[in-house]
């Protein structure tokens, strides 16, 4: 087996290497489809289960790995509502196992980080704001599109019957109150 340079979460600097899978539980990592693709790094982290959410990525197949789909676009019109419940499901089941699962769409930042926090809302209680503000500080460059912090939030709602994030309007449109501060230092300069 050949070695391959990691950097580890604790060790990254500013936005992960290619290669580098972002720990967000025991069980559950973040990454880029590249890295999802590579065998050496599925191997080094004993990966039992792959979630590809994404339209344009195709699933590199490995021997004793476990392939889910989730056919979504990375566009605010598209709607991964309906998919909160079985992927935050099959995550929790995997890690039931004793399994690991590696989330992944095209880049790690829109579209598995959205299905990461619906899975942390519903497994391990966390409010919106919780899960966003441990999966950033686990994977920084996340960054869910406008449509998909709507359904995140609706969630939410199903679940908690209050919210701790809201849209609001700003000179960009409409965006989770989270970003208001940065766009207006933006808007600032």
């Amino acid at each position: 087996m050949t070695t391959i340079p990691l950097l580890l979460p604790s060790q990254a600097v500013g936005q992960p290497t290619i290669y580098e899978l972002s720990k967000i539980t025991g069980s559950l990592y973040i990454s880029n489809a590249v890295t999802a693709s590579n065998q050496c790094i599925l191997s080094y982290y004993n990966i039992t289960t792959v979630i590809n959410a994404s339209v344009e990525v195709e699933n590199t197949f490995f021997e004793d790995i476990q392939y889910v789909y989730v056919p979504v676009s990375d566009t605010p019109t598209s709607y991964i509502y309906d998919f909160f419940d079985p992927i935050a499901d099959r995550i929790h089941s995997v890690e039931m196992k004793q399994g690991r699962t590696l989330l992944h769409c095209a880049a790690g930042v829109s579209r598995s980080p959205a299905l990461c926090l619906a899975y942390l809302m519903k497994y391990h209680s966390m409010t919106l704001l919780e899960a966003h503000t441990w999966t950033k500080a686990c994977r920084p460059i996340i960054r869910p599109n406008n449509g998909f912090w709507e359904q995140l939030i609706n969630y939410e709602f199903k679940l908690f019957s209050n919210n701790t994030i809201y849209m609001v309007n700003s000179p960009v449109g409409m965006i989770p109150n989270i970003y208001e501060n940065e766009v207006n230092l933006m808007m600032s300069m």
